[in-house]
């Protein structure tokens, strides 16, 4: 089931879905320093919100909880108008107009958290952008440009549940994982992602375990995320945080990517709308959110 997405006369809204690595196993290490990955990553409703309008000169700006964290401006290392820019000089070279645009985005995810953030919403931009000026791009072309944002912007374009292997870009869709209810849980202490890769000990590890008749969480609970240890290490609060999930009746608690998110799996969604309500009131001041995956 791909992203929802509403279009209107005069402007184009994209969901940026947060990205959930359900599983994470780090197989290698290439010569150019890029970590070889096996993951198996889905996406949920909870997500950022990429906002487009025509406009006679580009700008972009940001709202929601998580907005101040970013800095709101035109230009600068952000991802979204990077790909704005990579994107139009890819359609522009093509001879499709590629007209100024105002962007806006809605940030509800916490920013360096594990679960996609910057890479989510650089590939909303690029979806949502496709479908504002109307244009097309060949599908390799378009998967290239994603994987020149960063390893996991292919994934987050596609948006759907899939395993991903080598940098990210060998990306393989998967049709029958269930509907899983979670709730996401984060201290709001950024983690550094090379620094976790830096820790990690052992750079080649077993990959994911063949799949078998017993059903996707026999799966899960035979897979890992070799990233958990030296982030928990880094920041104990991503142990403390497991464990409050743990305590909530998770059927599985886990770290996302590098951190420092974490998620629970729960048996519906009211059960994860109980247990984000009473984590919310041990910790008011960290990130938690009940949510189903697309």
């Amino acid at each position: 089931m791909r992203v929802h997405d509403v279009s209107e006369a005069t402007e184009t809204i994209e969901a940026a879905p947060a990205k959930i690595n359900l599983a994470l196993h780090v197989t290698g290490q290439r010569a150019d320093g890029y970590h070889l990955l096996e993951t198996l990553v889905t996406f949920t409703v909870a997500g950022d919100v990429i906002r487009i309008r025509d406009a006679d000169a580009d700008s972009f700006s940001i709202s929601g909880p998580f907005g101040d964290l970013l800095r709101a401006g035109d230009g600068g290392d952000n991802l979204v108008t990077r790909a704005r820019d990579l994107l139009r000089d890819a359609l522009v070279s093509t001879g499709q107009p590629a007209r100024p645009v105002a962007i806006h985005l809605e940030k509800s995810l916490p920013v360096a958290s594990g679960i996609g953030g910057g890479s989510a919403d650089a590939a909303a931009t690029l979806r949502g952008l496709l479908r504002h000026w109307h244009a097309g791009i060949d599908p390799q072309r378009l998967a290239s440009l994603a994987l020149t944002l960063g390893a996991d912007v292919p994934m987050c374009l596609e948006s759907r549940s899939l395993i991903a292997r080598g940098i990210g870009e060998d990306i393989e869709p998967i049709s029958d994982l269930p509907a899983l209810f979670l709730v996401l849980a984060n201290p709001l202490k950024a983690v550094s992602t090379p620094e976790i890769f830096r820790r990690l000990q052992n750079k080649a590890n077993p990959p994911l375990p063949e799949r078998k008749t017993g059903g996707w969480m026999d799966f899960l609970a035979q897979s890992r995320n070799d990233l958990q240890p030296p982030a928990q290490a880094l920041l104990p609060e991503i142990g403390e945080i497991a464990g409050m999930l743990s305590q909530e009746d998770a059927g599985l608690v886990r770290m996302s990517g590098s951190g420092a998110t974490c998620f629970g799996i729960f048996h519906s969604f009211e059960a994860a709308q109980k247990a984000e309500t009473s984590l919310r009131e041990r910790h008011p001041g960290w990130y938690f959110q009940a949510t189903r995956t697309i």
